[in-house]
């Protein structure tokens, strides 16, 4: 598949432990015929391995708004969030942008981008009234939001969501 005809996955990946292992999610993306673009908080590269994930997906990791001189990335058919911690859920939902993943993440729904927010949030976290609401309000925009973002079959659980709602 080449690069313009492909279709463009963002993985946005959050400051969670199943991070360290979102090059497994990339290449079973990649081996559905998505062309990868990784976006990571900035508290994840933390927890990412940049430059194993750069020679995967023969592209930056984007953290930061690029500059003006700087290349735009190609624009998203389709978003997995993931692992989506319990902050970003929450800025996600109220329209936070305070940095470049929450950037790219507030205008997909209003863009028609189809998002997936596998979440990885301990049960108290979970349980919390701010929480719940916050995934109501994103499940009403469009959102499809999944819990389950430490299990082994996460990744699976991910792709399967995006594919079902993909048209």
């Amino acid at each position: 598949m080449t690069e313009s005809t492909g279709k463009v996955l963002y993985v946005i990946v959050c400051a969670a432990e199943p991070a360290a292992e979102v090059g497994r999610l990339v290449t079973m993306a990649q081996d559905e015929g998505w062309i990868v673009q990784v976006v990571a908080t900035p508290a994840a590269l933390g927890f990412v391995d940049v430059p194993a994930l750069e020679r995967q997906t023969g592209r930056p990791v984007r953290s930061r708004h690029r500059k003006p001189t700087e290349p735009k990335p190609p624009r998203a058919d389709a978003i997995i969030v993931a692992p989506a911690t319990y902050n970003t859920i929450n800025k996600f939902a109220l329209g936070i942008s305070d940095t470049y993943a929450l950037g790219v993440l507030a205008e997909a729904p209003g863009l028609g981008i189809p998002v997936v927010v596998l979440a990885c949030v301990n049960d108290a976290l979970a349980a919390r009234i701010p929480f719940r609401r916050r995934v109501a309000e994103l499940r009403a925009d469009g959102v499809q939001v999944l819990s389950g973002g430490d299990r082994p079959d996460a990744w699976k659980l991910a792709l399967a969501a995006l594919a079902a709602s993909a048209p």
